[in-house]
This record gives structure tokens, sequence and C-alpha cells, in this order.
């Protein structure tokens, strides 16, 4: 996995649960679940750089 790819997906991860965290807090069920599928989409793609890095080993 590249260092920049790895840096993205975690930067995508944090601002899904920050996201999520405010939705929470003001009860906007909309930006909470946004968040939550902000970080769902980050642990894809990072799940797809390993699996891609296991190959090429």
């Amino acid at each position: 996995m590249g260092v920049e790819d790895k840096f993205n997906n975690t930067a995508e991860n944090t601002g899904g649960k920050i996201k999520e965290g405010v939705g929470h807090a003001t009860d906007d069920e909309r930006l909470a679940a946004e968040g939550r599928g902000d970080q769902m989409r980050a642990n894809l793609k990072q799940a797809g750089e390993k699996i891609k890095d296991a190959f090429r080993k």
C-alpha cells in the first residue's frame, strides 16, 4: 500500500468519525449516516489495497 493511499484512507476514516460524532451531537441522523458511510468506504479502500499488496509479494 502506498503511503499516500494509506494517508488518504486514514484521513477519510477520521473525517467520517468526526462527521458521525457531529451528527450524533446535533441529532442529525443524515450526517451521522454519511459519517458511517465515509468510514466504511475508507475501510473498503484500505482492504482493497492490502489485497493488492498481498498479490504483489
